[in-house]
């Protein structure tokens, strides 16, 4: 191994505070300087507003060696010259689009792209609806998934996260989203090429037995399963085998000196 990609929330930081031991581990892989990178899939907060969380925590970690898909994203569109997007997000994430045309709030025609992240306790039916009648008035209309993250683990319990809801849309639309997050290949291959690192010199932590640990693996990645964050016993019982497991990320450092 080589590189190093990161998830965050429930690897580096979790329930409000830098989970035990990630403050030391970052500070070995700077002065080892080993490439890394800090993928999530949150899109509740722009990259900026990840990085001021981040520095609450305690962790020095600079906003450009953070890949999030609202970033991922902006790429897309550019790269398809797509025009009119709507926009399915916290409005602190809209600002990472302000390159763009955006539709207005109670717009039901006219996109290019619909784009959706997690919005949380925003969704409601009329969301929803508006976001299935956007897709069904342009067939050529792009629905673009922030992530494919089924829930994650707030104070309060487990809350559903963006997979659900782009599911409820590709199965009213009938059209397969394209997504720009873990676990798709695509979001693996930007990190890469921003690593500068080939997938095989590469070993993926995470949290998330399938986003982070099977979407790394399909893609020609190692993988590391903590059992921190959303980990739970019976990810070990499925068909994702993780290529290795840790406690905590505190463990990294040992784990990586005995490889």
């Amino acid at each position: 191994m080589q590189a190093l990609l990161f998830d965050l929330d429930g690897v580096v930081y979790q329930d409000g505070k830098a989970i035990s031991g990630a403050v030391d581990t970052l500070q070995w892989v700077r002065d080892a300087n080993i490439p890394h990178l800090f993928v999530t899939n949150t899109t509740s907060r722009p990259r900026s507003g990840i990085q001021e969380r981040l520095q609450s925590y305690g962790l020095d970690i600079s906003a450009d060696s953070i890949l999030t898909p609202a970033v991922a994203a902006c790429g897309w569109l550019r790269e398809h010259h797509a025009n009119n997007v709507a926009l399915f997000v916290p409005d602190a994430t809209a600002n990472e689009f302000s390159d763009f045309p955006v539709l207005a709030a109670e717009a039901k025609r006219g996109a290019d792209a619909v784009i959706v992240g997690d919005l949380g306790e925003g969704w409601d039916f009329a969301r929803l609806n508006r976001a299935f009648r956007l897709l069904s008035y342009n067939p050529d209309c792009a629905l673009l998934a922030l992530g494919m993250t089924r829930y994650w683990r707030a104070p309060e319990g487990l809350r559903l996260d963006t997979g659900p809801f782009v599911r409820a849309l590709e199965y009213a639309s009938e059209r397969e989203a394209v997504v720009l997050g873990k676990p798709a290949a695509d979001f693996f291959a930007i990190a890469l090429e921003r690593l500068g690192c080939t997938a095989h010199d590469t070993l993926m932590i995470g949290d998330d037995v399938r986003a982070d640990i099977g979407g790394a693996q399909a893609s020609g990645l190692k993988a590391a399963l903590v059992r921190t964050g959303k980990f739970q016993s019976t990810d070990l019982e499925g068909q994702i085998k993780p290529d290795t497991v840790l406690d905590s990320i505190a463990d990294l450092h040992d784990w990586w000196e005995k490889q």
